[in-house]
């Protein structure tokens, strides 16, 4: 098969970008962080109407609160996890058929680090946000949870990390807090309007990824029906 030549920094950008948890002890200028946000805006929104909406945490206190906030959502995933379960993960109808046995309020309750703590250590953090009124819900009206407003924002979020990449950041896309959403509105001032899409964490790596490991295009393309002859 004849592949097209891309240019080399984007496609060992596109390859390399894994999720980034641990950071340097090193401060991201305001300059950088512009930055990324101002190559990160040029991202797809349905109709351009660019619905998102960033705060950027530096108070200590807010920062703290936030960061409480999903890790009490962590260790309810972990907790789920240890359980079997794929944490809120949805059925052959989309929807989550809720824990089971698992007691979400005493893994809450659990002590000692988490999946989240690393992030304490981040540089940065912004909360996405955005604002419902400007998405088109196609799949509003269908018998599953739905996924279709989430392309007018999460194209963004994705835009924020590779955009980092240009500045020597890394960073992750959380969603803990969208659990959280409530609390989340009322540290942050969040209009009715709006709805929290992400938490992501950005500054310098100490370690940056030379190889990620994913599945082969022929593992999820096929050729005129789901159950089509594998392309590639």
């Amino acid at each position: 098969m004849t592949v097209m030549t891309e240019p080399v920094g984007l496609a060992r950008v596109l390859r390399t970008n894994g999720s980034v948890r641990a950071f340097r002890a090193e401060p991201v200028t305001d300059d950088e962080l512009f930055t990324v946000l101002d190559h990160a805006r040029f991202a797809p929104s349905g109709g351009n109407k660019q619905g998102w909406r960033v705060v950027v945490l530096r108070d200590a206190t807010r920062r703290a609160a936030v960061l409480d906030l999903m890790e009490g959502v962590a260790r309810e995933y972990v907790a789920l996890m240890r359980d079997g379960q794929r944490p809120f993960g949805l059925t052959a109808h989309g929807r989550w058929p809720g824990p089971g046995s698992v007691d979400l309020a005493a893994a809450r309750a659990e002590t000692g680090p988490s999946i989240v703590s690393p992030l304490r250590d981040a540089p940065v953090l912004l909360v996405v946000a955005v604002d419902t009124g400007l998405v088109a819900a196609m799949d509003a009206e269908l018998d599953r949870h739905g996924i279709v407003a989430g392309a007018s924002i999460y194209p963004f979020c994705q835009n924020v990390l590779l955009a980092a990449r240009l500045v020597g950041l890394g960073g992750v896309i959380t969603t803990f807090a969208v659990r959280e959403e409530p609390a989340v509105r009322t540290l942050l001032a969040l209009p009715a309007t709006h709805a929290v899409a992400a938490v992501i964490a950005l500054g310098r790596p100490e370690k940056q990824a030379s190889r990620l490991t994913r599945n082969p295009v022929s593992a999820f393309a096929t050729v005129d029906s789901f159950d089509g002859p594998a392309f590639g």
